[in-house]
C-alpha cells in the first residue's frame, strides 16, 4: 500500500483515497486519476470540497513549487471525470458478460450467485430497489451513485434502472471507482 499526503488536510492517505494532479508544460494543473501521467504529482483527497479548498487557497502552486493555474471549474471536471471512468468499467464489464440490466434478470441472477454490485439508478423507485436489496448477499455493494441515464450509456440501450455485476477483477475495480466518486460527491453508500 502506498500512501502519500494531501496538500489540503496534511494528512497521509492510501493513494485510493487521494486523487493525483499533475502540472502541464503551460502551468496548468491536471487531474490524473489513473495515476500514469509523467511528472510530479500532488495529492488531494477524494473529496469535492478539498479540491476546492486547494484551488482557492493556491495549494497547487506551493506544491509543485512554482506558479500553477488550476481550472476554474476543477472540481466540477474531477467529479465529472470520476464519474466517467466508473461508467467506462461498468460498460467493460457488461462487454466481459459479467453485467447484465433489468429486474427480472437481476432478481435472478442475485438468487443464483455471487453478486459483486448491485445497481440502483438514483432516480428509481423505492419499491424496485428494496425487493432487489432483500436479495443481496453479505458481500455485495448495493450503489444508487449512478443516474439512469449513466446507466444507460453503460448498458448502450434505454431505460435501465437496476443492474447487477457477478464477483471477479472487474466488479472490484468497479467497486473502488463507485466509492471513490461517491466520497467525492458525499454520497453515502
Amino acid at each position: 500500500m502506498v500512501e502519500r499526503m494531501c496538500i489540503v488536510t496534511r494528512e497521509v492517505k492510501d493513494e485510493d483515497a487521494l486523487i493525483r494532479f499533475v502540472r502541464s508544460p503551460e502551468g496548468v494543473v491536471v487531474p490524473d486519476l489513473k495515476r500514469k501521467l509523467p511528472g510530479r504529482g500532488v495529492w488531494v483527497s477524494v473529496d469535492r470540497v478539498k479540491v476546492a479548498e486547494a484551488q482557492s487557497r493556491n495549494l497547487f502552486s506551493r506544491g509543485f513549487g512554482e506558479q500553477s493555474s488550476p481550472p476554474a471549474e476543477l472540481a466540477d471536471q474531477v467529479g465529472v471525470q470520476l464519474r466517467q471512468q466508473a461508467i467506462s468499467l461498468l460498460s467493460l464489464a457488461r462487454k466481459a458478460g459479467e453485467a447484465l440490466s433489468g429486474f427480472m434478470k437481476v432478481e435472478d441472477a442475485l438468487r443464483k450467485g455471487p453478486v459483486r454490485v448491485l445497481l440502483h439508478g438514483s432516480d428509481a423507485s423505492d419499491d424496485g430497489s428494496q425487493k432487489l436489496d432483500r436479495l443481496k448477499q453479505p458481500e455485495t455493494l448495493v450503489s444508487q451513485y449512478f443516474a439512469v441515464q449513466d446507466l444507460d450509456l453503460a448498458f448502450g440501450r434505454g431505460n435501465v434502472v437496476h443492474a447487477a455485476v457477478a464477483a471477479g477483477g472487474l466488479a472490484e475495480r468497479l467497486v473502488l471507482a463507485i466509492r471513490r466518486g461517491a466520497a467525492y460527491e458525499g454520497i453515502q453508500q
